[in-house]
């Protein structure tokens, strides 16, 4: 039976290991930005995937740091506007050369309640950026800008600065066969532990 057992754990974990293997690697890049102008300072990095779209462009899924000292605390979704700039949705895109942005930007929330939306405006000479700064109570849509709100022409900077390290998608799968060796273990230790009992038992009844 402990055979039985033993080869049957081995040939699940063989199964599971074969099957990680031919799931596809996730990879990432992490970027360095930021942007500046008299007053503005923000900076940080961004994690996108690997491979650029036919525009050149790389979709971002994370981002990090800070605008004149206060912490970001997230990405805004792609295809919604930060609040209080609607209809205006980003897209979360960003590429090595040409325009870095486009005419969507990202957008991100920071620890005090404000959110910030950073595009290309092709509109401006040269290859300008906007950033779009709003700040509650949160007006949009057909009301325009709020009163605290504002909107400042940037320099935009943005470079890979490294590959991020890659992480397989199956490696759930390993887990699992993992957790399925420890777990036979255990019920094999624990017969071994009640055969044991029952063998002392029999002979201290003789």
């Amino acid at each position: 039976m402990r055979t039985t057992l033993c080869t049957a754990v081995r040939r699940s974990l063989l199964a599971l290991t074969l099957a990680a293997a031919q799931v596809p690697v996730q990879a990432a890049l992490v970027w360095d930005w930021g942007y500046d102008r008299a007053g503005v300072t923000a900076g940080g990095t961004f994690t996108t995937n690997d491979a650029p779209d036919s525009f050149g462009y790389f979709t971002i899924s994370n981002i990090t740091g800070q605008r004149n000292g206060v912490t970001i605390t997230g990405l805004q979704g792609a295809s919604t506007p930060i609040p209080g700039n609607e209809p205006f949705a980003v897209d979360n895109l960003v590429r090595e050369t040409g325009a870095l942005l486009s005419a969507n930007g990202f957008g991100f929330s920071m620890v005090n309640g404000t959110y910030a939306n950073v595009f290309h405006a092709s509109f401006l000479p040269g290859s300008g950026y906007l950033e779009f700064l709003s700040v509650a109570p949160f007006v949009g849509g057909a009301a325009g800008s709020g009163p605290e709100d504002s909107q400042l022409e940037v320099s935009f900077r943005a470079s890979i600065l490294r590959g991020a390290v890659p992480e397989p998608a199956g490696s759930g799968l390993v887990a699992m066969a993992l957790a399925a060796v420890a777990f036979s273990r255990r019920a094999l230790h624990k017969r071994a532990s009640v055969r044991s009992h029952r063998a002392s038992i029999a002979v201290s009844s003789l």
